[in-house]
């Protein structure tokens, strides 16, 4: 059983897709473990993209994932991380295989609807980033 972090980012939450991107997670057999609306302020969301840091995109990316509210669950199941990123899509929509989250409603690379872990070391990194483990279920 594996686990791994996903975030609806503030796009996603303001186009009403947290029930859609679930569904999408379960219909492929992916358990939700926890769950949490919340808004990270500027340093929070520095914090999470710490990788990210020397990257050109990193202040758009960080005052753009605090401009709103975002939905972190823990999603479950067998290859959870690759299976979390096939459902989402390549980063860039225009990329993205038709039917993944991003093909389906992301409007450019930065406001692509979906945040996944994308390898056991981040998902070890990024979900105790938003849960303790009295969190997940």
């Amino acid at each position: 059983m594996e686990r791994t972090l996903s975030i609806v980012k503030p796009d996603g939450v303001k186009k009403n897709l947290i029930g859609e991107v679930i569904k999408r997670f379960e219909q492929k057999g992916l358990r939700i473990a926890a769950l949490k609306m919340l808004r990270m302020s500027v340093d929070d969301a520095k914090g999470f993209y710490i990788v990210h840091k020397e990257r050109p995109f990193y202040d758009t990316l960080t005052g753009f994932m605090s401009e709103g509210p975002i939905v972190v669950v823990v999603v479950e199941g067998e290859n959870a991380i690759s299976k979390v990123r096939e459902i989402m899509g390549a980063t860039n929509p225009k990329d993205a295989a038709p039917g993944t989250i991003r093909a389906d409603f992301a409007s450019d690379i930065e406001h692509n609807i979906i945040h996944g872990s994308d390898s056991k070391e981040s998902a070890s990194y990024e979900i105790p980033y938003f849960f303790s483990s009295l969190e997940m279920f």
